[in-house]
């Protein structure tokens, strides 16, 4: 029986529309090769060019046309004629937060034949998953401005930790850490001088941590895992932190891999109960659009989680093979990978390995 799923694609802004464009084209060649399943792609095109016109960055009922979706492809968010928060918040986080995807999972290796910047690193030495915390901490949205453009102007911004949203995400990335072969996670916090938040943070996993006596468990704090992720990178397997803390390391991580184009992500709604959302982390990248010459690895990588989430397993495999034949034979690759193709370019020769074709 052949499956057909439901894809809400968001390009968005920037290179966005571009890499998804590629990502939509492999995926059309994976279900054309295999023929078990089908994706039904709906696009939508909300982002800044919307907000533009219609002074919001998607219809007012929008997640309601997204919530019946199998999953959403998203592109970027960002452009510099609309201010950044409004454009991070009015789309992207929306559907995070509405869709409570509160789990961001960002898997980072050195991908074969591409060149991490940190010296004799081999392959083995990275290969890490970094969990965040995707729908409250430090980007909650609590806070606010008084006394406006006054000399006492104040601004707050709140974080804000719950019991329940910190402990399912410390289990999620426990469980993750146990289904690994090293088994092993590595807790991030800053607790030495966030006394409140980070504290409860520390007390709920000190509880939780203690059901996953099969699991080898370490503790940084978030400035000193910068440090051990330049220096000691081989000692790192699963990573937890909060939204914050997390968003920044894994941009790093995919620094440490070779390039933020290669990098991928997903907000998973673990219980299903909403679609969960998919995308590269290299953001619009403004001052290369428009010149096909975005690098599309990251979107592919991504289509590869989307296809895991969906359970459509040998496809997500064959895709991934196909991610490393190519950028292990480096014949075609991006100019962020110190290659010269275009594009499309890397599109079609990834499809050409995918179809087994030379």
């Amino acid at each position: 029986m052949v499956k057909t799923f439901k894809i809400a694609s968001i390009p968005g802004d920037g290179i966005g529309p571009e890499v998804i464009n590629e990502g939509l084209r492999v995926l059309r060649a994976l279900t054309e090769k295999l023929g078990n399943f089908l994706l039904e792609v709906e696009v939508f095109d909300w982002g800044s060019e919307y907000f533009l016109k219609n002074n919001k960055m998607m219809p007012i009922d929008g997640l309601k046309q997204l919530r019946d979706f199998d999953a959403i492809f998203f592109g970027s968010a960002g452009d510099p004629r609309v201010p950044d928060h409004i454009s991070l918040w009015e789309l992207r986080l929306a559907i995070c937060q509405s869709f409570d995807q509160y789990a961001n999972v960002r898997p980072v290796r050195l991908l074969p034949g591409i060149s991490s910047p940190l010296k004799n690193v081999s392959t083995d030495s990275i290969d890490w998953v970094i969990v965040r915390e995707n729908t409250e901490g430090e980007y909650s949205g609590a806070g606010g401005r008084v006394h406006t453009g006054h000399p006492e102007e104040v601004g707050l911004d709140v974080s804000v930790f719950t019991r329940s949203g910190v402990e399912r995400i410390q289990r999620f990335a426990l469980e993750l850490a146990r289904s690994r072969k090293r088994k092993k996670l590595t807790f991030v916090t800053k607790s030495n001088a966030q006394r409140h938040g980070m504290v409860m943070w520390d007390d709920i996993f000190d509880n939780l941590s203690t059901e996953y006596g099969d699991v080898d468990i370490d503790r940084m704090l978030v400035d000193a895992m910068t440090t051990r992720m330049v220096l000691n990178p081989s000692s790192i397997d699963v990573v937890v932190a909060t939204n914050l803390h997390a968003d920044i390391l894994s941009d790093l991580a995919a620094a440490l891999s070779g390039s933020l184009g290669i990098a991928p992500t997903s907000n998973l709604n673990p219980s299903g109960e909403f679609p969960s959302m998919f995308e590269p982390i290299h953001g619009s990248a403004f001052d290369i659009m428009g010149k096909g010459i975005a690098n599309p690895i990251g979107t592919f990588w991504s289509a590869c989680m989307m296809l895991e989430h969906l359970g459509e397993h040998n496809a997500a495999s064959e895709l991934m093979i196909a991610i490393e034949r190519l950028t292990e034979e480096r014949k075609v690759l991006p100019s962020d990978l110190q290659g010269n193709a275009l594009t499309s370019e890397v599109t079609d020769r990834l499809i050409n390995l995918i179809m087994g074709q030379n």
